[in-house]
């Protein structure tokens, strides 16, 4: 297999920069550009998970920067082959000047996401933990990079093998009883299959649970901030973000366009969008705004709706309580600190959290927060448990669902046990392809191209 190389750090300027070579011979391609000061050893001599400091140099003999080589010996790295990392300074100009040597050297361009590939190929990691790679290089919170973590550990990957487990172990005792009846082997009981089919089935249900809240935690949720003008839509966004990110006047239709941002709220990550104030107008402009809002009603995973308590509700409020009446949404009661002229009990009465809340003084914040983290289902979030992360594994754990669902009814329905092993072999081999055990190359080319090169 060709040995390759690749920038491995983000592609801007740094305090370093890591150029990562991984392959039979990376070791012999790093020795080309790399002269140790001290040690008298080469890359090729040195042991495992050793470093050597020294410069690296064009094929001219020029010095090019200072370099700290990092050795690793197959199988113990990244990738399960022999890795060599070249520490520069950080400098993207230089960078890729020493990447030009280290090709000139005999290396080939690494794809996206091929080192991690391989680490896959050579059984270091599975597929779910060579998710988790990727799940760890893009998380936006500390829930979410706790979750990924726990992934790459292998926590998915253990919680998918048990259930591999216990449904292999059925049916090899399945096939061993129907192919050799003259083995005279304990005859299968229905009631103990049922039993550990119903347990498969309550885990893969368990896991499936998980992934609409994974994702909110991971990716982040449409939020949008709606209300009529002046109510304190753009207040409350500044608030949630902790800058000024919109306008803010007395000044009725300020808001003319969506503002958009994204932000850590509590465990979940909002997309939020602050919304022009919905209202009659005769401005063409501002009419564009409205009909913007209107739209994010319709597209957003969370409504937040504002209302002003010092000015009587109005028919643009009740239109929105009409249309959000089916949306996930929580009612901010705004503006607390001035005289009211209607209750919130009036809210109340259409079945959705409220929160008194006063966007002058923050008053009612930490109430929003964990309102949006009930509403979001965010609240009791687990990042150490096995947790789906990606659409692909949801659409293999859901097949083995179904699958072990087709047993069941199989073996309720009284048709033969070798008819409900086949059910039961379908479901393994999902999950052997959540796993990636039994993944094509189809499936593995598709992971790893949405990896960034150097990873």
């Amino acid at each position: 297999m060709k040995t390759i190389a690749a920038i491995s750090t983000a592609p801007a300027v740094g305090g370093i920069g890591v150029i990562r070579i991984s392959g039979d011979r990376a070791t012999a391609v790093a020795q080309k550009v790399f002269q140790a000061l001290s040690t008298k050893k080469t890359l090729e001599q040195m042991h495992g998970y050793t470093a050597a400091y020294g410069f690296v140099h064009a094929a001219t003999g020029e010095k090019l920067d200072e370099c700290v080589a990092l050795v690793f010996k197959a199988p113990h790295s990244y990738t399960g082959e022999d890795v060599v990392e070249l520490s520069c300074h950080g400098g993207l100009f230089l960078l890729k000047k020493v990447l030009e040597q280290v090709y000139a050297a005999g290396a080939e361009p690494a794809e996206a996401g091929e080192f991690t590939k391989r680490a896959f190929l050579n059984k270091k990691i599975d597929l779910t933990r060579a998710e988790a790679v990727a799940s760890i290089i893009s998380a936006q919170s500390d829930a979410s990079a706790t979750a990924a973590l726990s992934a790459k550990e292998g926590v998915l990957f253990r919680e998918i093998e048990a259930i591999n487990a216990s449904l292999i172990g059925l049916s090899a005792h399945l096939a061993a009883w129907t192919d050799y009846p003259e083995d005279d082997l304990e005859i299968p009981q229905e009631s103990e299959l049922k039993e550990k089919l119903v347990q498969a089935k309550a885990r893969c249900e368990q896991l499936l649970a998980t992934f609409d809240v994974t994702k909110i935690v991971t990716e982040g949720v449409d939020t949008a901030i709606l209300g009529r003008t002046n109510v304190g839509k753009s207040s409350i966004m500044n608030l949630i973000c902790g800058e000024q990110k919109s306008i803010v006047t007395d000044i009725e239709g300020t808001t003319r366009d969506v503002v958009e941002t994204s932000v850590h709220f509590g465990n979940s990550v909002l997309k939020l969008s602050d919304t022009a104030g919905i209202r009659k107008s005769e401005d063409t402009i501002e009419n564009i705004g409205i009909a913007l809002s209107k739209k994010k009603a319709e597209s957003a995973g969370l409504i937040l709706a504002v209302f002003d308590s010092s000015k009587p509700l109005g028919e643009e409020d009740f239109a929105l309580l009409e249309t959000i009446k089916n949306k996930r949404a929580i009612l901010i009661y705004n503006k607390s600190d001035l005289s009211a002229v209607w209750q919130p009990d009036i809210l109340q009465e259409y079945g959705k959290e409220v929160i008194i809340f006063s966007a002058k003084h923050a008053d009612g914040y930490h109430n929003l927060e964990k309102a949006v983290e009930q509403a979001l289902g965010t609240a009791d979030f687990n990042p150490y448990a096995p947790l789906l992360a990606t659409e692909r594994q949801k659409v293999c754990l859901s097949r083995a669902l179904s699958c072990v669902d087709e047993a069941l009814e199989a073996l309720e329905s009284g048709f033969t046990l070798d008819a409900v092993n086949v059910s039961i072999d379908s479901a393994v081999n999902a999950l052997l392809e959540l796993t990636g055990e039994r993944a094509t190359e189809a499936i593995t080319q598709e992971i790893f191209k949405n990896f960034c090169v150097g990873k």
